[in-house]
């Protein structure tokens, strides 16, 4: 299995490391802190993030632990000194890492809380349904750490365990290790001579190594019936009596003083676990304090002065020349391992089935196999001599020199010992550059991951700088400033295009209100923008309607794909008479904050939209031909330039068809045609004297049937490219 331990350095999760290396478990670590580099025992991966890193998912996900164990009141990242804000972290923290667990990982999750939840008197022991009764920021902070738990998991359905772990106490290595009421009372009498203790109150001690057996039922478990259990022990102990055993294992001279508070009775009921899992703890109060208060005595340096604990006189000296060993050990094996193989030689020679074996040949060939190149060749320099030494058994030593095979033999010898040793030295060589390569490149890719977490920050900061310094009001009023400059047939494309820009999104539609009950688009900047069609009948269109009418901006939360992300009105007096509609929106853009600054938007671009149109109502009776709804061509030129822009944008759909017909016959083409046109259309004159008309938000397809009622009346009509009767940019 993958287990996940969250925490800081302690005795704790080091036992529990221990433990579940020995089962067979894969370990990891996150230790909570990047800088401190604690020490851990050896687990499998181990991850120096804070809890608060952007890379939490990136680590759940890569471990997908089995089982995730936090923990907690046993934590030694926080620092519970009366402050506040420690709370603050520790919480935060935990929702953290609590949200990580619930998007990447929904197995198991064990939470470590402690007995300092619960404080006073208690006549019996204290069930898991208790309510909650600690003092302090640090039984505040668990509680609500356990609470916090326990939505989680009803609420996203998680299998998340809460473990109360009452009293625990351990044998401490160290005076930082001092963390519990037994060592800190074997130091006060230790410093002092005193041992304090409290006359009413009563408790349960649970050794950490009972703790971690009971940890580890909830582990290999398949399936459990609660979330919430308390793990004790049968060892209830006042403080009192407590004290009056490290006083009487201690041996020295020491005094208890004994005072009242208001803590009474307070033990944990562990009889749901018992009952459940059918584990009892093995541990022995009496001897587990003897062990505690023999130990410390003998370090007594490092409690008293915090020394670094002093190591025997042989393991100092081991220490110091063991490199020394390392290097002579594999010399004192190769002549411990010469002896059986010249004894073989000896057993072999003369044999009728063993005579052609060379057991020294198969000395060298294993010492070079093994180490190497040097040991190879002391191995065949010991091989040598002894092939001298059994040849002298038959012959005389000038007979045994003379001799070549002796010289065939001996080359032979070296020359297999020293090519397998240099092999095996290359092969050696290789791994370590690719070791050194990949650890080389894995110290690169930490330090690369450490840059771009901090280029990520500054990234965030720099970005939200840059979008409060666009999204600010002054910055909003220079963009949509803009629009006084332009021509008042051009306001409105621009419009969109404008608030396009500013809400970041391509699918922006503005519709045209024409009467109480119905809208007609009029410039639109994608396909997505015109999927309601041409016209609508806004007022059937309920919660957009509500919103239009109390001025509000309609945010499309139920996802509705018939409705648009986000609506909003350009209003004269009460009356709306354009609609703002947008699509392609993220969903961090759906909020409030983005709803007001589309009405600030709207507002300043509402101004510049119904001057335009107040403009263009002026200028009415100067655009229009006498008694006729025919543009001038001035008039008419200016409305089709804008057009045809907009066009070029995409922001519209237009089309522009020639009506044949004599001069003469103008006033006569308007009464008979104009009621067989909308009102967004225009019928005018261009610069070259002929009658043209322009569809908007028409098509090619669809001007064949205006263009086919003209020719039902008489009038021929042809389609007409913009550019080629547009003469000013």
């Amino acid at each position: 299995m993958n287990i996940l331990l969250v925490g800081g350095s302690c005795s704790l999760i080091n036992s529990m490391i221990l433990k579940l290396r020995k089962e067979g478990h894969r370990v990891f670590l996150l230790t909570g802190d990047k800088y401190r580099h604690n020490k851990y025992e050896r687990v499998f991966e181990k991850y120096e993030f804070s809890y608060d890193c952007e890379n939490l998912n990136d680590i759940l996900e890569s471990v997908n632990a089995d089982v995730t164990i936090l923990m907690g009141a046993f934590d030694t990242n926080y620092r519970w000194d009366g402050e506040e804000r420690e709370i603050v972290l520790f919480i935060s923290h935990l929702v953290n890492i609590l949200v990580a667990y619930s998007v990447k990982n929904k197995k198991r999750l064990i939470f470590l809380s402690s007995d300092e939840i619960y404080n006073g008197n208690y006549t019996e022991d204290i069930k898991e349904e208790e309510p909650f009764s600690g003092v302090g920021i640090r039984a505040d902070a668990l509680s609500q750490a356990e609470e916090i738990c326990d939505n989680f998991r009803i609420n996203r359905s998680l299998d998340i365990i809460t473990l109360r772990l009452d009293h625990l106490y351990n044998i401490p290595k160290e005076r930082k290790d001092v963390n519990n009421i037994c060592a800190d009372m074997c130091l006060n009498c230790m410093c002092d001579g005193h041992i304090k203790a409290k006359t009413d109150h009563t408790f349960s001690l649970l050794y950490e190594n009972d703790a971690v057996e009971y940890i580890y039922q909830f582990i290999k478990t398949s399936n459990h019936k609660y979330s919430l259990y308390n793990l004790s022990s049968n060892d209830v102990v006042s403080e009192v009596k407590l004290a009056a055993m490290i006083q009487k294992a201690m041996e020295i001279e020491s005094n208890i003083v004994a005072f009242s508070d208001s803590n009474g009775r307070c033990v944990l009921s562990g009889n749901r676990f018992e009952r459940e899992f059918g584990v009892h703890a093995f541990g022995n109060l009496e001897k587990n304090i003897k062990d505690m208060v023999s130990y410390m005595k003998k370090h007594e340096s490092v409690f008293l002065k915090g020394d670094d604990l002093k190591l025997s006189w042989w393991k100092m000296l081991y220490e110091k020349w063991k490199w020394l060993i390392r290097t002579l050990f594999p010399f004192f094996e190769n002549l411990v391992c010469f002896v059986p193989f010249f004894m073989m030689n000896n057993r072999t020679v003369g044999s009728e089935y063993f005579a052609n074996l060379d057991p020294f040949l198969l000395y060298v060939l294993l010492f070079a196999i093994v180490y190497g190149q040097q040991q190879a060749t002391f191995s065949a320099i010991l091989a040598v001599a002894g092939y001298m030494f059994r040849q002298m058994y038959t012959r005389s030593s000038f007979a045994v020199l003379i001799d070549y095979n002796t010289y065939v033999w001996i080359a032979q010898l070296f020359i297999l010992g020293l090519v397998v040793g240099y092999m095996r030295d290359q092969i050696r060589i290789m791994r370590l550059e690719s070791q050194e390569l990949e650890e080389h490149l894995h110290r690169q890719i930490v330090d690369i991951r450490d840059i771009n977490e901090s280029n990520v920050r500054v990234k965030e900061v720099m970005e939200q700088q840059l979008i409060d310094h666009k999204d600010s009001i002054g910055k909003i009023y220079s963009i949509t400033a803009g629009l006084e400059q332009r021509m008042p047939d051009e306001v409105i494309f621009y419009a969109v295009e404008m608030l396009g820009k500013l809400m970041k999104t391509k699918d922006v539609a503005l519709y045209n209100v024409v009467s109480k009950d119905y809208a007609r688009i009029f410039s639109a900047s994608s396909q997505k923008a015109r999927s309601l069609g041409n016209s609508i009948r806004y007022r059937e269109m309920t919660d957009i309607y509500d919103a239009l009418k109390e001025q509000k901006v309609y945010i499309n939360k139920k996802m509705d794909e018939q409705y648009p992300l986000m609506a909003r009105g350009i209003y004269e007096g009460e009356e709306v008479q354009m609609i703002v509609m947008m699509w392609g929106l993220s969903w961090e853009k759906m909020t409030l904050g983005q709803a007001n600054f589309l009405t600030v938007v709207s507002y300043l671009i509402q101004n510049a939209v119904l001057r335009a149109q107040r403009y263009m109502q002026a200028l009415e009776e100067k655009r229009y031909s006498q008694n006729s709804r025919i543009l001038e061509p001035e008039a008419f030129e200016s409305l089709v330039q804008a057009y045809m822009k907009a066009k070029l944008k995409n922001l519209v759909e237009c089309v522009l068809i020639k009506v044949d017909v004599q001069n003469s016959e103008y006033q006569k083409t308007d009464e008979q045609m104009s009621g067989y046109m909308r009102d967004s259309d225009y019928m005018g004159m261009l610069p070259d004297g002929n009658l043209y008309v322009l569809l908007t938000n028409t098509t090619r397809e669809g001007a064949v049937i205006v263009q086919d009622r003209f020719e039902k009346n008489g009038y021929k009509t042809e389609y007409v490219e913009m550019m080629s009767v547009c003469h000013r940019e």
